[in-house]
């Protein structure tokens, strides 16, 4: 399966983070992904980028803070991230980048 552009529009970038490191321990890895990607469409844009098998996605939706900038208050944006979990034997090397 070929790496359509479309997929790159799923998938906007690895998250590296604490937790994220942690989770590829258990053979997954978090992406940041687009607010109307499905899981159907993350597993394939997964599977055609990366060239893996894809065993599970689970989703997560953070709603934005309120913060302040520059003294004045603001909305940081909702993210949505994907934990994507591989079939055994499957592995992706993230600090390569997309």
């Amino acid at each position: 399966m070929t790496a359509k552009p479309e997929h790159y529009d799923v998938i906007r970038k690895p998250v590296i983070t604490e937790k994220a490191t942690m989770t590829s321990e258990a053979n997954g890895v978090v992406f940041a992904v687009a607010m109307d990607a499905t899981k159907p469409q993350i597993k394939e844009a997964v599977e055609s980028i990366f060239g893996v098998k894809v065993k599970a996605v689970n989703t997560t939706i953070t709603k934005g803070k309120t913060k302040k900038f520059k003294g004045r208050p603001g909305v940081r944006s909702d993210r949505k991230k994907a934990y994507v979990t591989l079939e055994e034997g499957n592995t992706i090397d993230v600090t390569t980048g997309l």
